[in-house]
């Protein structure tokens, strides 16, 4: 699973948090990468990194063998995709035949499906391959991919996949890959709620909060996300690393996807509700683990 050094020709859409560290990656491996992003001033340190900068999606995808996209969320995905209606600057219109195309965003399985069904069109290959591990996990090329979508076709990515991330998980077919990151980013959230809720009840009673992990980190009850997490609720330090708005997003995917497979998520839905008001009182972009500041109001 070691990255290949074989340069190729890649583009990339979509340069925040996550996006940006993973383009530059690719960059430093040797790899000839055209990007573009909404805002283009977010483009300028790849630019002067060697990166080109695409006029619009389809002009990246019609100068690249390998395309990725890492946005925000299903509407961003579609509009850059099928573009504007009468100006021709989607990506899928510049899709070149025998292409690979990888989303690395966090979207629906039936959007993801949709997706291939286009590329397949256009004789490209499709995967969804949404992403793991943090902003900091993007910069040191640690992340981990939840991959859906043919078996050879994530062969051929490998190389470049291993420049971005550490693993990566084949899953099934499309669609595949964005099931299993809106589980996870639903047990994610809830389990950041759930800490939330304790270190509320153990202040109240006037203890501190760090007593609590103190005694979380000895039991069973420890993790590695509540390790990383819990320290910074208590402090109040709500620096994002995953926003709470795009957390909020992905709960709702998460209860979508449950309605249309007939499945009760309770849990998924009462935290969504504290999300939801946490993210509408916030002034500023931050991290999920902010869902502490619904018992501090």
């Amino acid at each position: 699973m070691s990255p290949s050094t074989t340069p190729r020709k890649i583009g990339f859409i979509g340069l925040g948090l996550m996006g940006k560290p993973m383009a530059l990656n690719l960059l430093k491996a040797g790899n000839k990468v055209t990007v573009w992003n909404r805002s283009a001033e977010r483009a300028q340190e790849l630019i002067s990194a060697g990166a080109t900068l695409g006029k619009n999606p389809r002009e990246v995808a019609a100068a690249s063998d390998f395309l990725i996209t890492m946005v925000s969320d299903p509407p961003a995905l579609e509009e850059v995709l099928w573009g504007h209606e009468g100006k021709n600057d989607g990506a899928l219109e510049g899709l070149r035949r025998g292409s690979i195309y990888m989303d690395c965003s966090t979207v629906s399985a039936m959007l993801a499906r949709k997706i291939a069904a286009a590329c397949g069109e256009r004789g490209a290959k499709f995967l969804d391959a949404p992403v793991t591990g943090g902003d900091w996990g993007a910069r040191e090329g640690n992340l981990v991919f939840m991959v859906g979508g043919d078996a050879e076709a994530l062969k051929e990515a490998e190389p470049i996949i291993g420049v971005m991330g550490k693993k990566w998980f084949h899953l099934g077919p499309n669609g595949a890959g964005q099931t299993v990151k809106v589980a996870m980013n639903a047990l994610l959230a809830l389990q950041v709620g759930a800490m939330a809720e304790a270190l509320a009840l153990v202040t109240k009673a006037g203890l501190k909060g760090e007593q609590l992990i103190e005694v979380m980190q000895s039991s069973m009850a420890r993790s590695g996300l509540l390790d990383l997490k819990a320290p910074l609720m208590v402090k109040g330090e709500y620096k994002p690393s995953f926003s709470l708005r795009l957390m909020h997003k992905d709960l709702g995917l998460a209860l979508d996807l449950a309605n249309q497979l007939g499945v009760a998520l309770p849990a998924t839905a009462a935290a969504r509700e504290v999300y939801n008001y946490v993210k509408g009182e916030a002034k500023e972009d931050l991290d999920y683990s902010a869902v502490m500041k619904f018992w501090k109001k």
